[in-house]
């Protein structure tokens, strides 16, 4: 009886390792091993040591992909929660109207398809006959940009597509962190003749410090490995304007059954994105006492 009562936790236990390991564990030593392959999918994969990664450090397409996904980061990161906490802080005023219609409207761009998404976004942006283009020509007398066709352009529109798509979804996150800020400490700052501005800095930023960090490192994932929006609204061009690294890695694995580089592609990026994770919760003091 005592033995099955030691046993008994590892037993309950035991299902959550048991998938954890078969889902998270082996894919990720699998990969690591076909990184040091050659394998087109077929057959038996030919071990080539590190000769992968030596040319990915060598492959202009790889950088290009690299610095794309880099600004798709920088910009979200820079633009998209401030954004976001701006509207939840909106959004938590007191004496608003509508504040649940505009909670849902904010959520819509999560529960939409991207590819309906995207399909809304193409008509918008498109050179000829989008929206964009025909207000601009009837207000301003000017239209015609090409959108999706100018490298520079095209990632213009991948962001503001970034922008319409994250923005709203991480209000929430920011909007239930004000909501569980002790209404206290806002009267005790007004008390002492603190602002807005003052309050805003120095008690809702500081409550807010553990939503920020899990947002941060959402965001910081989440981008890091964005493939839908750059793929359907332009494909990664054009030419290679837009393509980011998971792109880059769709395309070396599927494209060009070259499924040992793209592997290698993936340890890179699975490398950076823990790395950039570990250093964004030591930035934003995620597990640090503050006693």
């Amino acid at each position: 009886m005592r033995r099955q009562r030691t046993w008994a936790p590892y037993v309950f236990i035991s299902p959550f390792y048991l998938l954890y390991g078969l889902f998270m564990v082996v894919p990720i030593l699998i990969g690591l091993y076909l990184s040091c392959t050659e394998w087109a999918g077929l057959g038996k994969p030919r071990w080539v040591g590190l000769r992968n990664y030596r040319d990915l450090l060598s492959d202009h397409s790889f950088w290009t992909a690299v610095s794309n996904t880099a600004l798709y980061v920088v910009f979200t990161m820079c633009v998209v929660i401030p954004a976001s906490l701006l509207i939840a802080q909106a959004l938590n005023a007191r004496g608003l109207r509508g504040r649940d219609l505009f909670r849902l409207a904010y959520f819509m761009p999560v529960v939409i398809s991207p590819i309906v998404i995207t399909l809304i976004f193409g008509l918008l942006f498109d050179t000829q006959y989008g929206l964009l283009n025909a207000l601009g020509h009837a207000l301003f007398g000017f239209g015609g940009i090409d959108w999706l066709g100018s490298p520079g352009w095209a990632r213009v529109t991948v962001v503001i597509l970034v922008l319409w798509r994250w923005t709203g979804y991480l209000s929430i996150f920011f909007l239930a962190g004000l909501q569980n800020v002790p209404r206290e400490l806002y009267e005790a700052a007004a008390i002492d003749g603190a602002g807005a501005f003052n309050r805003f800095r120095n008690v809702t930023l500081p409550c807010l410090r553990p939503v920020t960090a899990f947002v941060a490192v959402t965001v910081l994932v989440s981008t890091a490995q964005i493939f839908e929006e750059p793929f359907l609204l332009t494909q990664g061009g054009p030419g290679e304007s837009t393509l980011s690294v998971a792109m880059f890695i769709f395309r070396a694995g599927f494209q060009r059954q070259q499924l040992g580089y793209a592997a290698a592609a993936g340890v890179l990026l699975f490398v950076a994105v823990f790395v950039l994770g570990r250093l964004a919760m030591g930035l934003l003091g995620v597990g640090r006492d503050d006693r």
